[in-house]
């Protein structure tokens, strides 16, 4: 679709390197190589860095649960005694900090990052270039990224620093090789995966990949190889951090393709939303929070709803979670809507994408291939905004309940504004807001 105000060859320019970034998001090769704290493997990470989700903030801007969070990894990472030492040395700017996207990292929710943490490696062996997201927490309601820190918080993200991320380095070495992810999501999406909300069978299709490796480390760590098998195989979102750190890398290779109006990242923190464009280098185009329906869990009213952050839909930026909801049936069951729903939810996003994936397939469309490449001009010109798939935090921190959300349209006709500058294009025409 094209605006009939813009420049044929400033169109057929923009035609040319979108297919140039839909090649880049299409041939990527996700690997997980490495598990080890952010501090020795994330470059430019220091001991007193803190990251967080969503474009740069300044520190007196961060309100709600992920200013709860940003102190809780000060805490965590004992580079203050209290909360309210915290708040001092973060207001001192004694503690950096960051937007994990500008460390090639990606968050869940808050997205605390501290130097300590275990993050993924993920190497993108098709352009060479890597990224990084740290560990799943587990089960309990009560989280770091959904805004929590107390003694249970600080165990459990001992547990995984301690005991199961050693295991998990140690199984990634012996591979000699590292664990390949792609082919991993391409059969989660023929198994009611949609890699954002469910990870069900990704995560045991991972397991599966350990498997050889963890026989041979049992022999001399038994105890704590069997902690992290269990860890693993009880947790089904523990994929969703590794297909992050994939969608990061492979949103990545896309990025600087001069001319290009395809989105490379999406984001946002619990002020705004945000996306970063291809062919207009590093600038973040900043937007209303998104709009959001969510199936709460019981005891739980809109009320309670507080959006503080999240990076997650880095997966819809490469077509995964809300771009291949139709993938996810059992969905419903779990963040609303119904299965006929999503099926037109996720037939509107081809209207705004560039292609389809031609291994990342959705058997419920006939295996047609997910829709990737998000056009910011699409965007505008339709009205159609992108889907996302989210958990839902609580005002008093934790998670209450999961669900879909849109995108706003703002952030994407700044960006085509901008877009139009910088191109010589007369624009776009923006309609009104179609998506529902």
């Amino acid at each position: 679709m094209r605006s009939t105000a813009e420049p044929a060859a400033a169109a057929a320019t923009r035609d040319a390197a979108n297919v140039v970034a839909l090649e880049r998001l299409t041939s990527a090769d996700p690997v997980l190589v490495a598990v080890g704290p952010a501090g020795d493997v994330v470059p430019g990470f220091t001991a007193e860095t803190i990251l967080t989700s969503g474009a740069p903030l300044p520190w007196e801007a961060y309100t709600g649960g992920q200013r709860r969070a940003i102190v809780g990894g000060v805490l965590y990472e004992g580079l203050a005694a209290t909360a309210d030492e915290a708040e001092e040395r973060l207001a001192a700017g004694e503690i950096a900090i960051g937007a994990c996207h500008d460390l090639g990292c990606v968050g869940s929710l808050a997205g605390i990052y501290t130097a300590s943490m275990p993050v993924f490696v993920v190497e993108n062996r098709a352009a060479g270039n890597v990224a990084f997201c740290n560990s799943f927490e587990g089960p309990s309601r009560k989280r770091l990224n959904y805004g929590v820190y107390d003694d249970d918080v600080r165990a459990t993200l001992r547990f995984l620093q301690d005991v199961i991320a050693p295991v998990l380095a140690e199984a990634v070495r012996l591979t000699e090789g590292g664990i390949p992810l792609a082919p991993i999501m391409r059969r989660a999406l023929t198994m009611g995966d949609e890699l954002h909300s469910r990870n069900t069978a990704a995560t045991l299709l991972f397991a599966r990949a350990l498997f050889a490796p963890l026989l041979d480390l049992e022999r001399r760590l038994p105890d704590e190889v069997r902690e992290a098998v269990r860890f693993v195989s009880d947790n089904d979102y523990f994929f969703l951090r590794l297909s992050m750190a994939a969608a990061k890398a492979t949103a990545d290779a896309a990025r600087g393709v001069e001319a290009s109006s395809v989105v490379t990242a999406m984001t946002f923190s619990c002020r705004e939303y945000a996306i970063r464009v291809s062919g207009l280098g590093d600038e973040w185009f900043r937007g209303p929070l998104p709009t959001l329906e969510a199936k709460l869990f019981e005891g739980f009213t809109e009320d309670d709803v507080e959006l503080m952050g999240g990076e997650s839909v880095i997966n819809e930026t490469v077509g995964l979670g809300g771009f291949a909801q139709a993938a996810a049936p059992a969905l419903q069951d779990y963040q609303g809507g119904s299965v006929e729903r999503m099926v037109a939810r996720n037939l509107e996003m081809y209207e705004i994408a560039v292609g389809e994936h031609p291994t990342l397939r959705i058997p419920a469309l006939g295996f047609r291939g997910v829709p990737v490449g998000i056009d910011v001009v699409r965007v505008v010109e339709t009205g159609i905004t992108p889907t996302l798939d989210i958990g839902v935090a609580g005002r008093m921190g934790g998670q209450i309940g999961a669900g879909s959300a849109r995108a706003p349209l703002e952030c994407f006709e700044a960006a085509a504004r901008a877009y139009a500058a910088r191109y010589d294009g007369a624009g776009v025409e923006a309609r009104p807001n179609a998506s529902a």
